[in-house]
């Protein structure tokens, strides 16, 4: 991560070891710390990913870089109207199309192109290697520029072994950075930190195609011929799922299909100018102003259960007249509720470029509950996913063994603690 500016590492401030564990929720590390590892640091921040809480999606918005294509390897492609992508991302070396934002050019380390796939079926092998490869290559790289690395081994852990073997891999790691703290010394910051969360517990796959099907609109890889078709990219085994239109019309009727598919939290669309929030729980929108003062509007329930918060602002004269408040006001009501920044995270899934082809709906599950590519999940245990906008998956982590990090930090503002 080379610098022009002369204000940069060594120079005003200690060169910096960025190092991204996949997948590793705030929770975890916690506990790690509770036990006595990485003393060196101080305590976690809680680094809320934004939704769908997917590695790319995350790591350019932390990062400020372009916008992946789509969610995962398979995206559906709007211009061409197909899906794209997909395991053929994983074979061969790294091109300039497997590349999905630019935030993987300042990497000075990442996992073989093939590990990517690997971790989810020998996930014990991987880690190792690539911890022992990781720790080799920044030892040998210059001392006078910050380094920037990413483990993509803590996440096929947690999905297909759960947190024991992981809490195996961090007492690896603990040592490999009090290693590199007594090589390098205090001229070294190191920044460690994770890209989204993860629940922990055994999840099922949610019937989502058949269901759909039986509601009957046609499900399949292209949109070319419009009416009821809709797409659904299926890779990871992730608690969120994509859902593209081929007419705008059914999209309000394919939300409110869900709403019997066990395993479904909420579904998120556009409504003109608005987002509009479908659950079992009651419907919701989500409106913004031109002042980026955002409301929320319960309407048959309280879907997000933020009705109680928004009394508290207004009791506290943080909502106008209208009920919109500011970003800041319902960030601080709301960073540690089960639905972290919900109202300014869930807008923006859908009206903020987080990937190049933005869905037409956006399924948020509930935990405990996955979609995906079937013939993956039937050779992965999965004892632990990510995607959904629930604190378990929302909650990464992020911590310095040089400065104190405030206690919550959103994604999108996270950029100067790391390069800054």
């Amino acid at each position: 991560m080379e610098s022009m500016d002369q204000t940069g590492p060594g120079k005003t401030r200690p060169r910096r070891l960025l190092l991204c564990l996949d997948g590793v929720p705030h929770k975890l590390i916690e506990s790690a710390k509770s036990r006595g590892l990485f003393d060196a640091f101080g305590a976690p921040t809680r680094l809320l990913s934004p939704f769908p809480t997917m590695t790319n999606v995350a790591l350019s918005e932390m990062f400020g870089a372009t916008a992946p294509s789509g969610y995962e390897s398979l995206y559906f492609d709007r211009q061409s109207k197909e899906l794209r992508g997909g395991i053929r991302k994983y074979i061969g070396r790294r091109t300039p199309d497997k590349i999905p934002s630019s935030y993987m050019d300042n990497l000075d380390y990442q996992e073989p192109l093939a590990f990517e796939f690997l971790i989810y079926v020998a996930p014990e092998r991987v880690w190792r290697s690539d911890m022992r490869r990781f720790h080799e290559r920044f030892r040998a790289a210059p001392q006078t520029r910050d380094y920037f690395a990413f483990l993509k081994g803590t996440d096929g852990l947690l999905h297909a072994q759960g947190p024991q073997r992981l809490n195996i891999a961090l007492e690896t790691l603990d040592q490999i950075l009090k290693e590199i703290g007594q090589f390098c010394g205090n001229e070294t910051e190191i920044v460690l930190f994770s890209d989204h969360g993860m629940n922990l517990e055994e999840n099922r796959r949610i019937d989502l195609v058949s269901h759909l099907r039986r509601k009957n609109f046609v499900v399949t890889n292209d949109l070319k011929n419009g009416g009821r078709t809709v797409s659904i990219p299926a890779f990871g085994l992730c608690s969120y799922a994509a859902i593209y239109c081929g007419d705008d019309q059914i999209i309000p009727d394919v939300a409110a299909a869900l709403m019997d598919l066990q395993g479904v939290d909420f579904v998120v669309f556009k409504d003109e100018t608005r987002v509009a929030l479908k659950s079992a729980r009651g419907e919701a929108f989500i409106e913004r102003r031109g002042d980026n003062a955002l409301k929320y509007v319960a309407k048959n329930g309280d879907p997000l259960e933020l009705n109680s918060i928004i009394q508290s602002l207004r009791n506290n004269g943080k909502l106008d007249s209208q009920g919109f408040g500011a970003d800041s006001d319902w960030f601080a009501a709301t960073s540690a509720h089960r639905y972290p920044n919900a109202v300014a995270n869930i807008y923006h899934s859908l009206f903020r470029a987080r990937v190049q082809h933005t869905a037409d709906i956006l399924i948020s599950l509930k935990d405990g509950y996955y979609y995906g590519w079937s013939p993956f999940g039937r050779f992965v245990r999965l004892a632990a996913t990510h995607g959904n906008a629930l604190a378990s998956s929302s909650n990464a982590f992020l911590m310095s063994t040089h400065r104190q990090i405030p206690e919550c930090v959103k994604a999108d503002e996270v950029k100067p603690w790391l390069v800054g």
